[in-house]
């Protein structure tokens, strides 16, 4: 007997006709958008710089060969300096993150209404801007120096650091606050007892990991005056002692990869 079309199972198709009108829309705008970009690129590119690139990079590349190694002592200090501004940084950035972290959680917010949205605003506005902006702002308001460089690694860490810690701090197990609340402890003692020692683990991991972050954009804070590495930096490509770069160069590599592996056996041994 000759079946009806309604007894005869449907053939799979893995979109239907209004999702692959939309995927192929979603592609003609992608490449669109690409042509776009590229003609606002070329507009004011001048291409003969561009094919002299290779050239010029290996006549640079000759001058900076071979580093002048007589110049490592005189970087010793910038180094402290630079391995300092990361470690005040990050300190000063943990104490602001903290308070922050809790308004910003839905389960310790006190108001999740008014106080919340301020203390994510603040994490976002941190986030947003990089630390060397916040180095060139501060060097304009406090002066040149490390000091600029410790305040902007800071502003810029405590958004990255307080953004991790509310989500670790709305991912603990609520029935451990239940319990603790249920024994008629205070918000203290809950926050100590029951949710410190939850999200503990995480926020070392965090704060070990900022640093290690925060090493690499100290290096370079002394292009606009917060002193370290970066302000022998400068100081050698003002005067082109592409010798001295080298230097620069080789030693911000190992102390990042000295900081990479600190940072990878303290989260190792932590977590």
């Amino acid at each position: 007997m000759a079946g009806t079309p309604a007894s005869f199972p449907q053939a799979w198709r893995k979109r239907t006709t209004r999702g692959e009108l939309l995927l192929w829309v979603g592609w003609l705008a992608l490449v669109a958008l690409f042509v776009f970009c590229w003609e606002v690129m070329n507009e004011n590119t001048m291409w003969f710089f561009v094919v002299d690139a290779p050239a010029q990079a290996l006549d640079l590349g000759s001058r900076m060969v071979p580093p002048r190694w007589s110049y490592l002592p005189a970087l010793m200090k910038p180094l402290w300096d630079t391995i300092n501004m990361a470690t005040l940084g990050t300190l000063l950035a943990i104490v602001m993150a903290i308070p922050v972290a809790f308004l910003a959680a839905r389960n310790t917010t006190p108001s999740e209404r008014f106080v919340r949205p301020v203390a994510l605003l603040g994490i976002v506005a941190s986030r947003s801007i990089n630390a060397l902006i916040w180095a060139l702002l501060l060097v304009a308001i406090i002066g040149p120096g490390v000091p600029a460089g410790v305040v902007a690694i800071a502003l810029r860490s405590v958004g990255f650091i307080a953004k991790l810690l509310y989500e670790a701090i709305e991912e603990i197990d609520a029935s451990q606050v239940e319990a603790v609340t249920a024994t008629g402890a205070s918000s203290a003692q809950v926050i100590d007892y029951a949710i410190v020692p939850q999200i503990l683990p995480a926020f070392a991991g965090i704060c070990v990991f900022r640093w290690d972050i925060n090493i690499r954009e100290s290096a370079v804070l002394g292009l606009v005056g917060a002193g370290g590495l970066g302000l022998a930096l400068q100081d050698s490509l003002n005067v082109l002692a592409w010798p001295q770069v080298t230097v620069i160069f080789v030693l911000i590599l190992l102390t990042v990869l000295v900081s990479e592996w600190v940072s990878a056996r303290v989260r190792h041994a932590i977590i």
